[in-house]
């Protein structure tokens, strides 16, 4: 990962004259910001944005906000898509005898064919 974020230039360690990375404790806080943003499920992109934010000293804590917002619309739809998914799941696997017969209706709702 560190690897990663030094070769799309989230962050640039000084390197020792061995080529080893020596962090600097700004570089320490980056990698513990970018962690922790990655943790809540921002992007790479999104990230980059916020370093860039968290820098600039005349930021607009609006367009943080706004990129957050952002990023909460995203994960409030994949949670609903989520629990569409269970609800239709849970569903089926309510409908299926799960016995020795052959005939099945989660096989059914996959194959698209209607149920009798």
């Amino acid at each position: 990962t560190i690897r990663y974020y030094e070769d799309i230039g989230l962050i640039k360690p000084h390197r020792s004259d061995n080529g080893y990375r020596c962090f600097a404790e700004a570089d320490l806080h980056k990698l513990a910001f970018l962690g922790r943003a990655r943790a809540l499920g921002f992007t790479i992109e999104d990230c980059r944005m916020l370093m860039a934010l968290y820098e600039d000293e005349s930021r607009a804590s609006g367009d943080v906000k706004q990129l957050a917002q952002e990023h909460l619309s995203k994960i409030e739809t994949k949670i609903a898509d989520l629990q569409a998914m269970r609800d239709t799941l849970t569903e089926l696997v309510q409908c299926c005898a799960g016995d020795n017969r052959p005939d099945c209706p989660i096989l059914k709702d996959l194959s698209g064919r209607c149920s009798d």
